[in-house]
């Protein structure tokens, strides 16, 4: 169990040890008033809290992890309009994507009564902000100026309401378990599709958490797509325990050996071309699954996911393998292995070896905030340690990549783990 505080700030030893009591005890929620207060919620105390989540994360107590990593979030991004985060948001940059998407999000939690009055305020400035930046042609990435700081850079990108999605009897459905595993392990590319993967309460559980959530702050992506991310509020107990839950389903494809290293969600707009992003990922099983409507669909041949039957080469590094289409699609081209096209249906998911190649088939749904395309993305294990990978595992040693013996990694990752011990 992660209980111990770091106590290299001697001041912040007593907030710390607190903090880390509470959550042993499951009173993570006891924290927050603490939390809020500009003296505690420093860069340093921050960063304590994500190496402490990381921790949980890598001993495989998921509870603990998504209570450090629920704090973080609350505490760097607030939890409402009043709130006083000691940091900028997330992400500053406006877009107009982004934009439209909020202003969708808080008139769907107006009308649910989960926003109050003022917030129609607060969409009349998105519209303004919206209509500006689109008569100027700017679609992309946009800073914030002073003014738009001053209308919305209280509520742009916070926490405004986070849905709590609590553990249930069992998230899991009644899909076969042992069938999977030997599908993934007799498969020679590692593809295996699994129909129904949560049960009915899990399914909408999750559902109302990522409608109500304003948690879709990464806003980098082409196409309009929006990103959530563990360490940025998308975090609740049911999403830790769907992720526990896999492993102990999969105890030979995840199991013991690969614990929890990353989840996030993406959501979408009505339409995206076909493989908008084709990219391998940097652990050993990845596991993406679909909780939008069927009926949302407008072509029930497609919206899934490509998967290509080829792997990233053990010697290309992370910026490579994730983020250059031109390499990409130059080296598929030459491999001719093929493709795994898999349609988009609601429940569904694609348990595959992370080091595969693949992408986002092409989305056609219907408009609408609710029916916008969501996909829930799991990874497990670490590229160099998996066991089932086609490509020896010395290849990863001293000289892989431009990076060297870490080169399969992520900066980011790397510096988000750094010193979790």
């Amino acid at each position: 169990m992660v209980t111990h505080a770091d106590a290299v700030d001697t001041d912040a030893a007593p907030v710390r040890d607190r903090t880390a009591r509470l959550i042993r005890l499951g009173r993570a929620d006891e924290c927050l008033d603490l939390w809020r207060r500009p003296e505690t919620a420093t860069e340093e105390n921050l960063r304590w809290l994500d190496r402490m989540a990381w921790q949980a994360m890598d001993a495989r107590e998921y509870g603990a992890a998504g209570a450090w990593g629920r704090l973080l979030a609350l505490a760097r991004w607030g939890d409402g309009a009043d709130a006083t985060p000691s940091t900028p948001p997330p992400v500053s940059h406006l877009s107009v994507p982004k934009l439209l998407h909020d202003i969708e999000q808080l008139r769907y939690l107006r009308g649910r009564g989960l926003l109050d009055e003022g917030y129609d305020t607060v969409v009349t400035a998105y519209e303004r902000i919206a209509e500006r930046l689109t008569a100027q042609g700017d679609f992309g990435q946009v800073p914030m100026t002073e003014a738009d700081s001053g209308a919305v850079g209280h509520v742009y990108n916070r926490l405004l309401h986070l849905g709590t999605a609590p553990r249930l009897d069992r998230a899991l459905g009644g899909w076969d378990r042992r069938g999977a595993e030997a599908a993934y392990l007799g498969d020679g590319r590692g593809i295996v599709v699994i129909d129904d993967l949560l049960t009915p309460e899990a399914l909408a559980s999750l559902r109302a958490f990522c409608l109500e959530s304003t948690v879709w702050s990464a806003n980098r992506y082409a196409h309009g797509r929006l990103g959530a991310f563990f360490r940025d509020g998308f975090n609740c107990p049911l999403l830790l325990q769907i992720a526990e839950e896999l492993a102990d389903a999969l105890p030979r494809v995840i199991g013991d050996r690969y614990p929890l290293r990353q989840l996030w969600a993406f959501k979408n707009g009505p339409d995206l071309p076909r493989s908008g992003h084709t990219h391998a990922d940097f652990a050993a099983v990845n596991v993406n699954f679909w909780i939008t409507p069927t009926e949302a669909n407008l072509d029930p041949g497609s919206g899934g996911l490509i998967v290509h039957r080829a792997d990233a080469p053990p010697d290309w590094d992370f910026d490579t393998y994730n983020g250059r289409p031109d390499i990409i699609g130059s080296y598929l081209e030459t491999r001719q292995v093929g493709a795994v096209r898999i349609p988009y249906r609601a429940n569904r998911a694609i348990l595959f070896d992370s080091d595969l190649f693949h992408g986002t088939d092409g989305v056609r749904f219907r408009p609408g905030y609710e029916n916008r395309r969501i996909n829930v993305t799991m990874l497990y294990g670490e590229r160099a340690d998996d066991v089932h990978h086609r490509n020896p595992q010395g290849h990863f040693g001293p000289g892989a990549g431009a990076g060297g013996v870490a080169a399969w990694r992520s900066g980011a990752f790397t510096r988000a783990r750094a010193g979790r011990g």
